[in-house]
């Protein structure tokens, strides 16, 4: 349930009605102040709420059922777009955020001149993989925290914030201490123990949609996190798995306009893994770029014939280089920076 305050409501009088409905009526509220109009959303047990006892209160104006059950995440709780801030970049702002990087972190001097590399061709977040869930048991399976303070070195060399993905929550000790921003992989978007635990802190995160989960499902993980208190939370489109075999995954690119009118929330695209090809990351980002996203994920590799792991889909520095300078020109068509 969303209150729509009448203009003008001052802060002290918003906090007392909250303040009163949660003694009433044991709800959670969430006051949202927008540039001209005041929202409380209403969570938990609102069925026995009467709509026309709301109305009667004299700060509110109208009252609106929200049948979704995602309410956090919901565009109708907030509408104004949220911005998560990492470092100097925003997530949800004019300008495209872009975060690069191999899929597994390798070793420190990989790390340090990876990071160099794409600092100096644009992008503004660094991306690599310390703790890396394979489906094969034989696959590498990451360096762990060695990988995490290497990611941190590299931090430290160039300035660019860390993004990294989790795959327990024995693991967070260490995220918190290393990383800037906690990434959900595919597999774990719907391991709701671990997004009960990323709901408790201070960081944002990525949360990457399943392969084979809805929009709505990727929405109500969202909803898990920021239930518990976190609403730094950014949305990966990042493939789903089709019939097509053309492709590693397949790109739902109508995933980024949907979002945008359903939630909030910011949203970002990985060519690397939807495509499973270099040679697709450009085409794919240039897509993302055009239809709304926040954001892009793109995997860079030093020696991509030698890496431990998705080296078919990584761009060469050189190669990530062309693309940031072919996608300024999109960016600019659509009314954004890169």
């Amino acid at each position: 349930m969303i209150l729509v305050l009448k203009t003008g409501v001052p802060r002290e009088k918003v906090d007392a009605l909250c303040t009163f409905l949660q003694k009433t009526y044991g709800v959670q509220t969430n006051p949202i102040y927008g540039a001209q109009t005041t929202i409380v959303g209403l969570v938990g047990d609102t069925q026995s709420i009467e709509v026309e006892s709301m109305e009667m209160l004299d700060e509110v104006e109208r009252v609106m059922k929200v049948q979704e059950p995602y309410k956090r995440a919901n565009r109708k709780f907030h509408p104004d777009n949220t911005i998560v801030r990492v470092g100097d970049a925003e997530f949800g702002g004019n300008k495209i955020v872009v975060c690069a990087g191999p899929c597994s972190v390798e070793s420190e001097e990989q790390m340090i001149g990876i990071a160099e590399s794409v600092k100096a061709s644009g992008a503004t977040l660094l991306r690599g993989g310390a703790f890396k869930p394979r489906t094969s048991p034989y696959a590498f399976q990451g360096l762990k925290a060695e990988g995490l303070m290497y990611l941190k070195r590299a931090r430290n060399r160039t300035g660019l914030p860390v993004v990294s993905e989790i795959t327990n929550p024995s693991q967070l000790e260490l995220f918190m201490e290393f990383v800037d921003v906690v990434q959900v992989g595919a597999r774990n978007m719907q391991n709701f123990e671990l997004l009960k635990e990323l709901g408790r802190i201070n960081k944002p995160i990525l949360l990457k949609r399943g392969f084979s989960n809805s929009i709505e499902e990727l929405l109500m993980s969202a909803e898990y996190i920021m239930s518990g208190g976190n609403t730094q939370v950014i949305l990966c489109e990042r493939g789903i798995r089709t019939f097509e075999t053309a492709t590693r995954n397949t790109l739902d690119i109508s995933a980024v306009p949907i979002l945008k009118s359903r939630t909030h929330l910011p949203v970002v695209i990985d060519p690397s893994h939807a495509g499973g090809m270099a040679w697709l990351v450009e085409p794919l980002s240039k897509a993302a770029v055009a239809v709304g996203a926040d954001g892009l994920i793109i995997e860079v590799h030093n020696d991509p014939k030698h890496a431990l792991s998705d080296g078919q889909q990584s761009l060469t520095p050189e190669a990530f280089d062309e693309l940031m300078k072919h996608l300024a020109p999109v960016a600019e068509a659509v009314g954004r920076t890169i």
